[in-house]
């Protein structure tokens, strides 16, 4: 790009600028005259102030007073003047709801919750985890009164009152019409839970609600960033519901904007990674409407938000009535605290994974992993769990490598046939067949023990992100088992990788390509033949594709990959060095091709195929 120069024309004119800015600046320099009268009307207004404070502390406390919904004037001068109703309210207006966990502040407007705070947790730069707090969250009905006018319960004034129920909080926020007439919001909170009791009901306000319109509840939330990583945050923060029959739905996680409408749902959840707010009901909404905005573009230490979520549910009237049981949840995505909560099935909220990944994570590794941090430091119940997993496994490793080594011993042949039969691909491939069917040997073999630890290696992919236990446990180097560990911070971003190095996932690199060599050796002779995969450049990708991935991801997962593939690595090489016996193989391969060997079903349908194919191709070429 050409770079552009100033030229005498354009200093010229930024003088010429300046000068007339100046010129007016003086020109608005108020005169000796009005300095004096602006020093007289602040004096005046100080004054003022001071005495209406004084009559404040001596006035006698003031009746409390009611307005009539229906009357617009009325309503405008109650939000006017909610200071003037002698309600017991903090100085900002709000009223504190807390015990041991949780602490909540009710505004008076809109008697909604403002701020929830969690007294036991710090995000990742040690500041308290707040859910709700600085008007990112709302919540109000919204209704038609008689006369057709809308109103939100967000725009009316509560007035709030304390009170103890056993050992419960119990706060009650009512906006009156009479002292008999009003619509209240009930809180009650229990000692140590994360769970509010919520009812919503209204009474004598039949004739106040047109109850031919709708009754629409709306909940808004932008999910508040706690994690060092934002994009890492974002990718387990979701909005999820529950349907009244169990079922567990939930929108797009990476989606920009997704959008649903739901029936008969049960609770929703607006996950923030290790924490959630739920809005749970007794019954069910029939239907909702509920949205999420993707709020994240790039990895940023300056993003505040992640997630902007909306719910829209209507609600019915119950004999002209409002009458609603809600429960909401502020409190740790935690399994142990979740499960607190059976009736109400909020546990599932947890990404846990689907079908049986799900049930082994949930039923195994959590239970698991959670006994041996019980009395292990976190880091190293890691690599204990990790040692128990892969020696479970070590019987479908000896399989594996078993089959490697049957490969092994038959290359030669492979190769000969390879070698004859280079230009007729067809008559290559029913050779080989027929080599591996008198061998006894199936090229599958070595493909259905890596099948069968799927199961195992996805349970313990999404275990380790999604583990409030490993949330800011320390282990060698790193700081937060749950986040990414750092060893160096980089003055740079390079892309999909990041601004810093972490070196858990480059020992899980370097683990994972020595684990490929020994695997995929036998694979790469193989790889000639047609539809066999460039196994050595999935060999070297493999490790690349790890460092670039994890970087950002939990260092509790690169740790187990790290240990998990090292441990695999000795297992293997104890298998080849001190179990089997490449002789013996040899030996009993030749044995098997001496027997008579019947072919299965699938075997005769497939030689039947080739046969046919290659039948085709020679009356094709006459």
């Amino acid at each position: 790009m050409e770079e552009k120069k100033l030229d005498i024309k354009s200093i010229i004119g930024f003088v010429l600028i300046f000068g007339i800015l100046i010129f007016m600046f003086y020109q608005n320099q108020p005169t000796p005259e009005e300095l004096e009268a602006q020093k007289a009307e602040q004096a005046r207004v100080e004054a003022e102030a001071a005495k209406a404070e004084q009559e404040t502390k001596t006035a006698p406390v003031k009746e409390t007073k009611t307005v009539d919904l229906n009357d617009s004037t009325a309503v405008a001068n109650y939000k006017s003047t909610v200071g003037a109703f002698g309600f017991t309210q903090t100085s900002d207006g709000t009223t504190l709801l807390e015990n041991e966990v949780l602490k909540l502040e009710i505004s008076n407007k809109g008697g909604q919750i403002v701020e929830a705070k969690m007294k036991e947790f710090v995000t990742f730069d040690s500041i308290p985890v707040y859910l709700v707090k600085d008007g990112n969250a709302n919540f109000a009905l919204n209704f038609t009164t008689t006369d057709n006018r809308v109103l939100s319960t967000a725009d009316l004034y509560f007035e709030p009152s304390l009170s103890q129920s056993g050992d419960n909080k119990v706060l009650s926020m009512k906006a009156k019409v009479a002292n008999n007439q009003f619509l209240e919001y009930r809180y009650e909170m229990k000692p140590n839970d994360y769970l509010v009791d919520f009812t919503v009901r209204s009474q004598g306000l039949n004739g106040v609600f047109n109850t031919s319109k709708p009754l629409t509840l709306e909940w808004d939330l932008k999910g508040i960033r706690h994690n060092k990583s934002v994009q890492y945050e974002n990718r387990y923060t979701r909005l999820t519901y529950n349907h009244d029959d169990g079922d567990i739905s939930k929108l797009s996680e990476s989606s920009d904007f997704d959008e649903e409408t739901e029936v008969d749902v049960k609770w929703l959840s607006y996950r923030q990674h290790f924490f959630s707010s739920i809005l749970a009901t007794d019954d069910h909404f029939k239907t909702a409407d509920l949205t999420s905005t993707n709020l994240v573009e790039e990895e940023s230490k300056e993003l505040r938000f992640t997630k902007e979520y909306s719910t829209r549910a209507p609600l019915e009237y119950q004999g002209g009535e409002i009458s609603q049981n809600m429960y909401w949840y502020y409190g740790p995505t935690d399994v142990k605290v979740l499960d607190n909560y059976t009736d109400l099935g909020l546990a599932d909220s947890i990404p846990f994974g689907w079908g049986i990944f799900g049930w082994i994570n949930r039923y195994v590794f959590t239970p698991f992993y959670t006994f041996l941090s019980s009395f292990l430091p976190y880091g190293i119940a890691i690599v204990i769990m990790t040692i128990l997993v892969r020696l479970a496994l070590s019987p479908v490793t000896y399989k594996s490598y078993l089959s490697q080594a049957k490969m092994k011993v038959l290359k030669p042949e492979i190769s000969e046939i390879n070698e004859k039969y280079k230009d007729n691909a067809m008559k290559k491939q029913q050779e080989t067949m027929k080599v591996y069917n008198k061998a006894g040997v199936s090229p599958m073999s070595g493909c259905v023990p890596a099948l069968l630890q799927l199961p195992i290696f996805y349970s313990l992919f999404m275990f380790f992100p999604t583990s409030f236990a490993l949330r800011q446990k320390p282990f060698l180097w790193a700081e937060d088992l749950s986040s990414y560990d750092t060893i160096f911070e980089l003055p740079f971003t390079i892309p999909f990788y990041g601004d810093h190095v972490s070196l858990f996932p480059i020992l899980a690199s370097v683990a994972i390509f020595f684990y490929m060599q020994m695997t995929t050796g036998q694979s790469m002779q193989m790889q000639q033949q047609p539809g066999m995969p460039n196994m050595k450049f999935i060999m070297y990708l493999s490790p690349i594709m790890m460092l670039f991935f994890f970087n950002n991801y939990a260092s509790g997962l690169s740790l187990y990959y790290f240990v998990s593939n090292l441990i695999t690595i000795f297992i293997m090489l104890a298998i080849k060095n001190y179990i089997l016996d490449e002789e013996k193989i040899h030996a009993q391969i030749q044995e098997n091709k001496k027997k008579p060997k019947k072919e299965n079903k699938f075997q005769r349908k497939m030689r039947e195929m080739m046969e046919q194919a290659e039948e085709q191709k020679k009356s094709g070429k006459r």
